[in-house]
């Protein structure tokens, strides 16, 4: 799996949301790209996208900034991923169970689809609470401490 810069950034703002949820004051996209050390310019195109898409709201003017549009438990990793680079899993630009395969590859699908499947039981139920309480589901925990994960 590879994570775009505009993914990674839009899952550290959102993520900066989420801790911040709590002061019920929008948070300036000045003060986002600060803390997770973000480009302002790119951030703003990222957090246009997550607005779009209804994962956070907006308001102009001095007391403005950005929010989540919903609590940080209901919002999952792969609504933000989706948000800013489409479906989880593609293959040359089409969904798995669009792509077809001959003779020795046939069976790649299966396998494009079983990798979808394993990277949505992740990013599906792994919510934005979650990673900024630090409090990850025992799953990913257990894929997180084996060692052989890291290599």
């Amino acid at each position: 799996m590879r994570l775009s810069a505009r993914v990674d950034y839009a899952l550290r703002a959102t993520l900066e949301l989420a801790a911040n949820a709590s002061d019920d004051r929008p948070v300036t996209s000045e003060r986002l790209a600060q803390a997770q050390e973000i480009p302002a310019k790119f951030l703003e195109s990222i957090l246009l996208q997550l607005r779009r898409a209804g994962i956070v709201n907006s308001q102009r003017g001095p007391e403005g900034g950005y929010w989540l549009a919903r609590p940080a438990n209901e919002i999952a990793l792969a609504d933000v991923i989706r948000a800013i680079d489409g479906p989880l899993a593609n293959v040359r630009g089409m969904r798995p169970e669009r792509v077809g395969y001959h003779g020795a590859a046939r069976t790649l699908q299966d396998v494009w689809i079983a990798l979808r499947a394993s990277e949505r039981a992740i990013l599906e139920t792994v919510t934005l609470a979650d990673v900024a309480s630090g409090q990850l589901p025992e799953r990913v925990r257990a894929l997180a401490d084996d060692p052989r994960s890291w290599v």
